[in-house]
């Protein structure tokens, strides 16, 4: 029997990604947060559609309001405007969700000690790090021990990041190669619609996209160069 494993989905391509080496050697469970995000109903769609498409039957779709009522982010503060894209710029953006993905995984950590599962897969990226620092590998390396030392004694659970080194076109070639199901992704964090094709997450996916010389298979709003 495969041994178990969760994997984070959000619904983007790199999570859809991540479930894909996941899927080669684990029986798997998806879990899923909504934590009050714009796009949180196309986002759980996506998760669904992702889900379905790996036959994954165990589900767990979390409810983390708690970050919205923190605030602090254009994700969650219909106040505060999500920028367009400035892929050269250095600052932490206001995209930025606080120690969002601390969160995330404590929720997984708990799950896998009930499921016995010894692995959590996240699609984390470092190519986003320069914005957010919970990205970075070092993050998951100090989380790892975090769990090492807060969880029962048998416990073997660890992290696992399998595309934190990928550019965005090398994920998309990836994609491409292991049949990732891109055409039911999600990456907008504006629109539940048409993706806007000016925020952040849609200009790394479309540089991605145009990078590595394929076209992106869900529809825009605008498309804009960004080589």
């Amino acid at each position: 029997m495969k041994k178990k494993a969760i994997v984070l989905v959000s619904g983007g391509m790199d999570s859809a990604l991540t479930a894909a080496f996941a899927f080669k050697k684990y029986e798997l469970a998806f879990l899923h947060l909504n934590y009050g995000q714009l796009t949180q109903k196309r986002e759980l769609k996506a998760f669904n559609d992702i889900a379905d498409f790996y036959g994954i039957k165990h589900r767990l779709v979390e409810s983390i309001k708690y970050l919205s009522d923190i605030g602090g982010s254009s994700l969650t503060d219909k106040k505060i405007k999500v920028e367009k894209a400035n892929l050269k710029n250095k600052k932490i953006p206001s995209t930025y969700v606080p120690f969002r993905n601390a969160n995330l995984l404590s929720i997984a950590v708990s799950w896998a000690e009930v499921l016995g599962a010894e692995r959590i897969f996240i699609g984390a990226v470092e190519e986003d790090s320069s914005g957010y620092p919970d990205c970075r590998k070092s993050f998951f390396d100090a989380f790892n021990e975090v769990i090492r030392i807060g969880t029962k004694n048998h416990s073997k659970i660890k992290i696992v990041t399998p595309i934190i080194r990928y550019s965005k076109d090398e994920i998309v070639k990836l994609s491409v190669k292991m049949k990732s199901p891109l055409h039911l992704t999600w990456s907008c964090y504006k629109s539940n619609s048409l993706a806007c094709g000016e925020c952040d997450s849609c200009a790394l996916r479309l540089r991605g996209f145009q990078k590595a010389d394929y076209e992106d298979p869900i529809k825009y709003k605008k498309i804009i160069s960004y080589l």
